[in-house]
């Protein structure tokens, strides 16, 4: 005997690839289905309708294909309101608690959908009711409070996938997702800027999250330009990269590099160390602008124009800073209200900063990756940040022509 459960899609099923991929998670896991209802949109800008029934051996296997199913955008035909179960203590979820992807989600409460506020990865679902109507939220897992109205299982809950362009016009064509790096280097750099333009223009914030290898190539006075001429909005990054970039200012040099020619002073090995001593004399990287012990570079610039920055820390981190958020979790707080900021992010030559950022993103941001190995890419995207552009460069390249195509038309 068999169970079955009816399921919906609706969009633009057929050129997104998401039905093929509906088809392939249902035989995968030993499932089968049988299309109810098909109506294709006959149009570039109309959407296509599927109803499919699903089914499977048994309630359990049942329930896993319809689990995957949801995470790609399908839904039951006839939602029911979703399950509230008050959390039992502080950072205590209940068992079976919907764990979140980062598309756009609803929770369906009291007969009405709800979208899901602050979208991010791996987080509970809050529901609560205000004065303007009920509100439903992510929360991690360390701030939940004993009580909060927490969803379970998967029933009364719409996720909707951001869908792939049926054309690549548009400032934004180009956008969708992968990595490669076959594609023309220059010709893609004057897409990125032309995004950055469009996103400037529709009042949107860019961030920047820059590694320190940023600095050791060269890249450094360009990005800088880019932050103060407005087009970077936010910084985020780790203490190497800040370190690297004030030491490039006081010495001369990138982690004992002359960064120009390319040699190594003598004691030059001792210039980041030093460079981490002056600032917390100081007090801090803007009390050591406001003296003029840092005159020039990206967080030079940050400061002077008042660019919001997160430097968050590691384990590995020399001095570090004053300026370097110790506490992870606090250091997640400070990334995880950057990045709903974000309407754009350009992720420069970071793996860890990338994927904790990438973490904290709605699949709605648009996010640019570059980096000169392809598994720096490739393991954001594998992470679930699938709206990434990928782009495998020198980011002493990449850099320089992006301030090129913004700065000097």
């Amino acid at each position: 005997m068999t169970v079955s459960r009816e399921v919906e899609l609706e969009g633009h099923i057929i050129d997104s690839g998401m039905m093929q991929s509906c088809f392939g998670i249902i035989m995968d896991l030993g499932g089968s289905f049988s299309v109810e209802e098909f109506d294709i949109g006959r149009h570039k800008d109309e959407e296509s309708y599927a109803r499919m029934l699903v089914e499977a051996d048994d309630e359990d296997q049942l329930q896993s294909i319809v689990h995957e199913l949801h995470q790609h955008g399908v839904n039951p035909s006839d939602p029911k309101d979703a399950t509230l179960v008050p959390a039992p203590d502080d950072q205590v979820v209940p068992h079976g608690f919907y764990s979140t992807t980062n598309h756009p989600t609803y929770i369906r409460y009291e007969g009405e959908w709800v979208e899901v506020e602050d979208m991010e990865m791996d987080c509970a679902v809050v529901v609560e009711d205000s004065e303007d109507g009920p509100r439903a939220f992510t929360k991690v897992l360390n701030a939940i409070e004993e009580g909060d109205m927490v969803v379970t299982d998967e029933t009364g809950i719409k996720v909707q996938p951001p869908e792939r362009p049926r054309d690549s016009g548009g400032a934004f064509g180009f956008m969708q997702g992968g990595v490669s790096s076959e594609r023309p280097s220059e010709s893609t750099i004057r897409k990125i800027a032309n995004a950055i333009r469009e996103t400037k223009k529709e009042g949107g914030k860019v961030l920047a999250v820059c590694g320190p290898a940023l600095i050791h190539s060269g890249a450094r006075e360009d990005l800088a330009r880019l932050v103060r001429e407005g087009y970077v909005d936010m910084l985020s990054a780790g203490n190497g990269f800040a370190v690297h970039d004030i030491e490039r200012d006081i010495y001369g040099t990138s982690l004992g590099m002359d960064t120009e020619s390319l040699d190594h002073p003598r004691h030059g090995h001792k210039h980041h160390i030093y460079t981490i001593s002056e600032v917390i004399r100081e007090g801090g990287i803007a009390e050591a602008v406001e003296s003029g012990t840092i005159e020039s570079g990206v967080m030079y610039e940050c400061v002077d124009n008042d660019r919001p920055f997160v430097l968050a820390g590691s384990i590995r981190d020399d001095g570090p800073l004053p300026d370097t958020i110790t506490d992870a979790v606090e250091a997640q707080n400070a990334i995880r209200e950057q990045a709903h900021e974000a309407d754009m992010v350009l992720m420069l030559s970071t793996l860890l900063h990338s994927v904790a950022v990438g973490n904290c993103l709605p699949s709605t941001t648009r996010v640019v990756c570059v980096d000169i190995n392809p598994a720096t890419v490739t393991q954001l995207l594998d992470r679930g940040s699938a709206q990434a552009v990928g782009m495998v460069t020198d980011i002493g390249t990449f850099v320089p022509i992006l301030a090129e195509q913004l700065l000097e038309e």
